[in-house]
């Protein structure tokens, strides 16, 4: 269970930098995220998944750019309505809320995090489930 140091909540505002994006790391992608993104993009699931998944043991993950960007990064998401959870929840994932220490890794990374709209307690633990997404809040 991750402890609720940020209950108070934290500030977070998306400046669309892009540094979430040109790092090496997973994407994880379900069926759903995969149909939701073809479906975007005009294609098949099948045609999108042979294109831009890769197995990684048991669970799939969107492909990266050679010098590891994510495969739909061009100065800006491609797919940014359709986005998968995990892009759509940065920066509150279980990892970055571990400790202080760790959230002050991540505002050191990425200049939205610790500016901008404070997110609540309890909207952070939605994030942290999956549900809801960043960005759509207005200072």
């Amino acid at each position: 269970m991750v402890q609720r140091w940020w209950k108070d909540g934290l500030p977070f505002q998306c400046t669309q930098c892009g540094n979430c994006c040109r790092v090496e790391g997973y994407v994880w992608v379900e069926q759903q995220d995969i149909d939701r993104l073809a479906k975007f993009l005009e294609m098949t699931p099948e045609a999108f998944e042979n294109k831009y998944v890769r197995q990684v043991g048991r669970r799939r993950s969107l492909i990266e750019k050679p010098n590891f960007e994510c495969i739909f990064w061009d100065e800006g998401c491609q797919v940014y309505p359709a986005r998968p959870p995990q892009c759509r929840t940065f920066p509150f994932w279980k990892e970055n809320l571990s400790s202080l220490e760790t959230w002050l890794d991540v505002v050191e990374e990425c200049p939205g995090s610790g500016t901008g709209t404070v997110y609540s307690g309890e909207e952070i633990e939605q994030l942290l489930q999956g549900r809801g997404e960043t960005g759509k809040k207005q200072s």
